[in-house]
């Protein structure tokens, strides 16, 4: 059952979540049209290049992007300058596209709380093992590069 603790079922659950309050329960509530169609859109493209962006990284580096594994490398280079976190929060964005091309006003509430789980479940437990495993090198990164943005 390990593979349901993974950030990419996280993500669909949370984006099943807003599907079903835009098509159940949308209290006749709207963001307002082609403006959030358009948000929406940017959102889902950047996060998507994020994730792009440090998929490259990973493999350039030839290091695992699997969340409970320890990394045989710590890539500081490419989108990893700008944040510690670029997949996760490619994830946020992608899921904040969504909500806004669903039309799912009362799910906006759940880009933070996926946020915030994502950080529990994954981005604290990761950092720990970096922190052991980097010591020096890592306490140097995390000073200089935010976990998010």
């Amino acid at each position: 059952m390990k593979w349901i603790d993974l950030p990419p079922v996280w993500l669909l659950a949370f984006i099943a979540l807003a599907w079903a309050q835009a098509a159940y329960f949308p209290f006749g509530l709207s963001f307002g049209g082609p403006w959030a169609d358009f948000v929406g859109g940017v959102l889902i493209g950047g996060g998507v290049l994020l994730m792009l962006l440090a998929l490259s990284e990973f493999r350039r580096h030839r290091t695992t992007i699997l969340p409970h594994r320890t990394p045989t490398r710590l890539i500081q280079s490419g989108i990893f300058s700008r944040t510690r976190n670029p997949v996760y929060l490619g994830d946020a964005l992608l899921l904040a596209g969504i909500i806004l091309r669903f039309d799912a006003v009362l799910a906006l509430p759940l880009v933070p709380i996926f946020v915030w789980i994502i950080e529990k479940r994954f981005i604290l437990g990761e950092e720990d093992r970096m922190r052991r495993t980097f010591r020096m090198e890592f306490a140097r990164y995390e000073r200089k590069v935010r976990r998010w943005v």
